[in-house]
C-alpha cells in the first residue's frame, strides 16, 4: 500500500513538471522593432528578395528552448541589422508550416541563412561542426538547430564584418 502511494505521488510530479514546461504556449513576446514576424509566404519570399542577406528563426510558440535563445535573436537584430543588407525573421512553423517545410526545418529553434533569396552557407572562421552547426563540404555553416547561442552569434557577427557578405565559390 506504501509503495502505490509513491507511485501515484511520482507521477502527479512528473505530470506536475511536465504541465509546467509545456503550459505556455502564448506567444513568444518580441523584444525588437528590427525582427519581421513572418505571417505566409509571400511576406517571407517578399523580405527574401529585398534583402541581401536573411537569418531566419524556424520556432514555435509550445518551444522552450526557442523561448530562452529568443531575446538573443532580438539583441543580435538591435545590434546588426541593416536595411537592404541584413535583416532577421521569425517563422511560427506552425503557423506557416509551409515554409518550414520548403527548408526542410524539422526541429525547433533552427536558424536559416539565406543570401539573394535562397538558402547559402556562411564562412564563420573557428567555427566547428556539431550536432547543432552541421557544416557543408567546404566548411559553411548552412543552419544552427537548437538553440545554440555561441554559433548564432559567431554566424551573424561574420555576416555582419563581412557587411552581410557570404563566401560563395
Amino acid at each position: 500500500m506504501e509503495n502505490s502511494v509513491y507511485v501515484v505521488l511520482a507521477i502527479l510530479a512528473v505530470l506536475w513538471i511536465f504541465n509546467q514546461v509545456f503550459a505556455d504556449r502564448s506567444p513568444i513576446p518580441e523584444t525588437s522593432g528590427k525582427v519581421y514576424k513572418i505571417a505566409n509566404a509571400a511576406e517571407f519570399d517578399a523580405l527574401l528578395s529585398s534583402t541581401a542577406h536573411v537569418v531566419v528563426d524556424f520556432y514555435a510558440d509550445w518551444c522552450p528552448p526557442c523561448r530562452a535563445i529568443a531575446p538573443h535573436f532580438s539583441e543580435l537584430a538591435e545590434k546588426h541589422s541593416s536595411t537592404g543588407n541584413l535583416a532577421f525573421a521569425k517563422v511560427n512553423v506552425d503557423h506557416v508550416h509551409d515554409i518550414a517545410s520548403r527548408y526542410g526545418v524539422s526541429a525547433m529553434p533552427t536558424f536559416l541563412f539565406f543570401q539573394n533569396g535562397a538558402p547559402k552557407g556562411v564562412a564563420v572562421e573557428g567555427l566547428k561542426a556539431r550536432a547543432s552547426v552541421p557544416l557543408t563540404a567546404d566548411g559553411l555553416v548552412e543552419r544552427v538547430r537548437g538553440a545554440d547561442r555561441a554559433a548564432l552569434q559567431a554566424v551573424v557577427q561574420a555576416l555582419a564584418g563581412q557587411g552581410g557578405k557570404t563566401r560563395t565559390e
